[in-house]
């Protein structure tokens, strides 16, 4: 398999914080997301986006891909995991992998070999997503489920892969990180296994409890004016009205758009007002003729 640059993925230096390594990854998935882009290969660099962010978000994944990135491998050059590899030293982890929408799927062989395991565990072969830490029979494995947030919307089924065998895990609706799935019978020698869910980076929206946050990005002449704007939810697309005079910041409200539960969430629209750069004479003189009528200072 091919060694992986997440950072040249992402267009970020190796010394990036967190916080620009969110930024990046948000500017990026907006921009080869499937459902906007249309650009050849756009769904295959969305996913690449997605994996990188995933390995990166993470303090532990990330210290230990850092560990083995500085050994000089380069991208795409033939690598295959240290037998004696063990996430990095102090790297403790074991995470099970399902598909899906928003993150979740299609991270590759390079991504699963290094991650899929925990402290001390052998060499994986690829495509394995699970380490399951033990072989004492008849015992509880926990592991963690990155849950993409529209199958927590929608209570979707997530096919994840547990030690080269693939089984088709239910999402109830409105599940909230920290809480366990369990799956009787498919741990360790017969035991449970016991899924602590986790939600998935969305290249569109954030979570604040139940409620989901959206930027809106919107033209100063909307902001003034008002308009109606589709915006996308979990539930799909919805029409939402701009009131006139909106500022930048203003916060608006999509009840029982949020995530499912009792109360139910609401998706918190906030607005962002850009300035489009003019394309030609004619928008260069538009600017010119707002700036006559508005003067120079706000």
């Amino acid at each position: 398999m091919e060694f992986k640059d997440y950072y040249a993925t992402l267009g970020v230096e190796p010394s990036a914080g967190d916080a620009e390594i969110k930024t990046a990854y948000r500017r990026l998935a907006r921009k080869y997301h499937p459902d906007v882009s249309k650009e050849a290969g756009a769904e295959d660099k969305f996913k690449g986006i997605n994996e990188a962010y995933e390995a990166l978000r993470d303090p532990q994944k990330r210290a230990a891909y850092d560990q083995l990135r500085a050994q000089g491998y380069r991208p795409g050059e033939e690598f295959n995991v240290p037998p004696n590899y063990a996430g990095g030293g102090g790297y403790d982890f074991e995470e099970v992998f399902g598909g899906g929408a928003g993150g979740g799927a299609g991270f590759s062989d390079f991504f699963e070999s290094l991650f899929a395991r925990q402290r001390g565990a052998g060499p994986r072969g690829p495509g394995a997503g699970f380490s399951s830490g033990g072989h004492a029979p008849n015992r509880d494995t926990r592991a963690k489920l990155s849950v993409p947030l529209e199958a927590a919307y929608n209570g979707d089924s997530l096919r994840i892969t547990v030690n080269g065998r693939q089984l088709d895990v239910r999402v109830p609706k409105g599940i909230r990180p920290g809480q366990v799935i369990r799956l009787g019978g498919q741990g360790t020698g017969g035991g449970n296994l016991l899924l602590e869910v986790e939600y998935a980076a969305h290249p569109q929206f954030e979570v604040d409890g139940r409620n989901i946050l959206y930027t809106l990005q919107v033209t100063p002449w909307q902001a003034a004016l008002g308009t109606s704007i589709s915006v996308p939810t979990l539930g799909g697309a919805v029409e939402l009205k701009i009131p006139a005079d909106s500022d930048a910041g203003r916060k608006l409200r999509l009840r029982g758009r949020g995530l499912p539960g009792n109360p139910e969430g609401d998706q918190i629209i906030e607005l962002e007002i850009i300035a489009p750069s003019p394309a030609d004479d004619v928008q260069k003189q538009a600017y010119r003729d707002l700036a006559k009528a508005f003067g120079e200072t706000v």
